[in-house]
């Protein structure tokens, strides 16, 4: 956690020069609107044309291709075989069973892969929906109370909240405040409700249309936020752009203290880009958190590269006025002055698996889903697990909710205890609930890589699964059988798995090739170092044994695998600048 503010000389409010062409896709979009719709009744395609391509993601959607057909299609004179992914909006990942029940009958009935995705944006996604059913599936979703307005694009992600079923009272509090965040930050145009759920378009002027917070060109680049309990840092605070660290009394939430500027994507060789921890405001009131929220906001709005779009995030913008410049407009707006931060500490991250009994006497079920895939077996080789079966069984028998983790987990919260067993036995019988499974898979994430992210470089969702098989064999060749690593796996260097508040994250640079960086800690306040450049898998294990055996061998009582990498020299200490950052 950082609380050493820059001051930057005459600093640079506004980058001036050209715009980058998003700006101007925004600005003509009429309020995101775009020729969507009509784009729809186009079936000489099975994508999106234009600006359109770009526009579909404010409503929650990427467009994809599945690349391992890409050449094959291509041989044959086809297009890619164009189709969607969407997230999902959930505020603090609490979804109940009735819902869940009908994203899973869209899953089977309408999706290519058949499978439900957690994400670590605590969210679900749907991958492989083909234009024809896109509509079907936003009205579906509208059915049950669900949307994905937001969840991708230059604005407000997917609020995220820390799953912490066992205080039950604070944590309420806390998602409820996800829930206000979460819709405070949402754009106001009713863009997505005319497209996808054929409401009728009501003419106003522009005066009455325009956004008030994200403004009618939006933000200049994607803005997350999260509301976090500690002592666990579940959410990993400094992966995102505004963090809300609940403070409580008695149990009860008195306020937050406010993390900005968190960032983890860079783009391979270009030293203009770092990951980058956020820096603690200070303490405010829980009755001026939308207020803060809101400004910290508009300022990024106003302030935030729109020439650049590498340099767009929060991170870059207090690194080029100045924390406390950017803290001082933040007060200004929200007429509220920061308090001096309140005490708290990180001491871990990452899910409590098994059953945990709540405040409340409810109990609540942790599952540990690899890679957060739910699907099953007779759908792709899984290892003859049944996830989506048994998930859909629970459903339909479960009488509180469920809430998705945002490191790919889920809890089956609000269990009365006549209904553990039966619960349990469902998740037991379909491969949900298995003791058997080591503290480094639980330890491990990854991307989703190949073959639906167009981004990627390198396997991460399919490569995770073997890595972490041989590293288990590592850690018991080395003594370490019950100790785990927390390892992260992305197939590009755009931060979706969060490799780079891993102890070992693993970047991908090629065909598998990745760069491996060393060094994080527990709590997820520091960013790791780069250790090995354009390493084979090969290399990434014999590296990792040797680095295993020398944990093993040297390290101090409970001294973990990140910091035992610091202390022994095997990578340097934190950085103290992060435009320092070195990059392969």
């Amino acid at each position: 956690m950082s609380n050493n503010f820059t001051k930057v000389e005459n600093p640079v409010l506004v980058v001036e020069g050209k715009q980058a062409d998003n700006e101007r896709l925004k600005a003509e979009s009429d309020y995101l609107r775009g020729t969507i719709k009509e784009d729809l009744q186009d079936r000489m395609t099975g994508g999106f044309t234009s600006d359109n391509f770009q526009l579909i993601r404010t409503h929650g959607m990427y467009q994809q291709d599945d690349r391992d057909i890409r050449a094959e299609r291509q041989k044959q004179k086809l297009e890619p075989l164009h189709n969607v992914m969407l997230r999902a909006r959930l505020p603090g990942g609490i979804i109940n069973p009735t819902q869940w029940l009908a994203i899973d009958k869209f899953a089977d009935d309408y999706t290519s892969y058949g499978s439900i995705r957690l994400t670590t944006r605590q969210t679900f996604q749907f991958h492989g929906v083909l234009k024809p059913n896109i509509k079907l599936m936003h009205q579906t979703l509208n059915s049950v109370g669900l949307d994905s307005i937001a969840t991708a694009g230059d604005v407000n992600r997917n609020v995220l909240c820390t799953s912490n079923p066992v205080e039950s009272t604070l944590h309420q509090e806390a998602y409820e405040w996800a829930t206000k965040l979460s819709e405070h930050l949402l754009p106001k145009t009713r863009a997505y409700a005319e497209i996808w759920l054929d409401e009728e378009k009501v003419e106003t002027t522009e005066a009455d249309e325009i956004e008030p917070i994200l403004g009618s060109n939006y933000l200049p680049r994607k803005f997350k936020t999260t509301v976090v309990i500690p002592p666990n840092n579940d959410i990993d605070v400094h992966a995102n752009d505004l963090n809300f660290v609940a403070i409580s009394e008695g149990g009860k939430l008195i306020g937050f203290n406010v993390l900005v500027g968190g960032g983890l994507a860079m783009t391979h060789g270009d030293k203009g880009t770092y990951p980058r921890c956020a820096d603690d405001f200070g303490f405010i009131a829980k009755e001026d958190t939308l207020a803060i929220a809101a400004a910290v906001v508009t300022v990024q709005r106003d302030w935030g590269n729109r020439v650049n779009r590498k340099n767009a995030k929060t991170k870059y913008t207090l690194d080029r006025v100045g924390v406390d410049t950017f803290k001082a407009e933040v007060e200004k707006r929200a007429g509220v002055e920061f308090s001096e931060s309140r005490s708290y500490e990180f001491t871990h991250r990452g899910d409590s698996f098994g059953w945990v009994e709540g405040i409340d006497g409810k109990h609540h079920l942790t599952l540990f889903i690899e890679n957060g895939r739910i699907l099953d077996s007779e759908r792709a080789d899984f290892d003859g697990k049944t996830l989506k079966t048994g998930m859909r069984e629970i459903a339909k028998i479960h009488q509180g909710d469920f809430r998705l983790t945002a490191n790919q987990n889920l809890i089956v919260a609000g269990v009365a205890e006549a209904d553990k067993a039966v619960i349990e036995q469902l998740a037991r019988d379909n491969g949900l609930l298995n003791d058997g499974v080591s503290n480094q898979r639980k330890a491990s994430m990854a991307c989703v890589a190949f073959p639906t992210c167009p981004l990627a470089m390198a396997e991460a969702e399919r490569y995770l699964p073997t890595l972490v098989d041989d590293v288990e064999a590592i850690l018991e060749k080395n003594n370490l059988k019950d100790e785990s690593i927390i390892l992260r796996v992305t197939g590009c260097p755009n931060g979706c798995g969060r490799a780079m508040l891993a102890e070992i994250g693993l970047v991908g640079k090629g065909p598998g090739k990745y760069n491996m960086y060393l060094g994080s800690d527990l709590a997820g306040s520091r960013v790791p170092k780069l250790y090995k450049e354009n390493v084979d898998e090969a290399g990434v294990l014999s590296e990792i044994d040797a680095l295993s055996a020398r944990w093993s061998a040297e390290r101090n009582d409970n001294e973990a695998f990140g910091d035992f990498v610091i202390r022994a020299g095997i990578v340097e200490q934190v950085i103290v600048s992060f435009k320092d950052f070195h990059h392969a």
